[in-house]
């Protein structure tokens, strides 16, 4: 089994949203994305997507973007990320996912002995006291899918994966980074960032942990590998 990630897909979500208004790089970008998934992944694979995954409002309306993630070859592993306003209840969400994708929230996943867990997370910067209380409660959530993975497995390796970035520019400790550590993950990746940020972001180790920046654009519009 190979691991790969790639967040930040924005799919149409019902309605025709061009993400080439944001720079022509985005022209045609899920069909390269998805010319690159089908030339390198198999169907024992695991891809990891970080959220943002579609622009759609409700779920009945991201449906048409699963289902063509779907037709792509292996195992896909969804969070939320910030945009992803149709993802509302968990129960309904898992009812209705194509074969062969899960949902994590609050929870881990164990898929041929790697386990997978994670939260959206939040801005590490919390100014604003409501910030500080969203950013609070992402901890909490990261901790219980930290502790629902060593629940599975007790020494099966860890892969973590959040929207937000876990740190600021540059990485420092946070409740993020340090849960990460506490629970021995090997690697954790996050997206969200786009344009001139991907170029200050972090790629490498810190306390112990290996961090990979996945969002679609900073990758080319390429899968990137996970190796632990």
């Amino acid at each position: 089994m190979k691991i790969f990630a790639i967040a930040d897909l924005h799919l149409p979500g019902g309605d025709v949203k061009p993400m080439d208004v944001f720079g022509a790089h985005w022209e045609n970008h899920f069909e390269r994305i998805s010319e690159d998934w089908r030339a390198r992944v198999t169907e024992e694979d695991v891809v990891l997507l970080p959220g943002d995954t579609s622009w759609a409002m409700q779920l009945r309306d991201a449906l048409p973007d699963l289902e063509r993630i779907a037709a792509l070859p292996g195992r896909k592993i969804l969070l939320r990320g910030n945009h992803d306003y149709w993802w509302s209840s968990l129960a309904r969400l898992r009812a209705a996912l194509p074969e062969g994708f899960y949902a994590l929230q609050n929870d881990a996943l164990l898929l041929s002995g790697t386990l997978f867990a994670g939260t959206r997370g939040w801005l590490c910067a919390c100014d604003d006291p409501q910030d500080r209380k969203i950013h609070e409660r992402e901890v909490q959530r990261l901790a219980l899918s930290l502790k629902d993975a060593r629940r599975l497995s007790a020494d099966a390796p860890i892969v973590a994966m959040l929207h937000y970035p876990p740190f600021p520019e540059p990485p420092e400790q946070t409740g993020f980074t340090r849960l990460l550590s506490e629970y021995g993950v090997c690697v954790a990746v996050y997206g969200h960032l786009h344009g001139a940020s991907t170029s200050r972001a972090f790629n490498g180790a810190f306390e112990g942990v290996r961090y990979h920046l996945v969002s679609c654009d900073a990758l080319g519009f390429a899968l990137h590998e996970i190796a632990y």
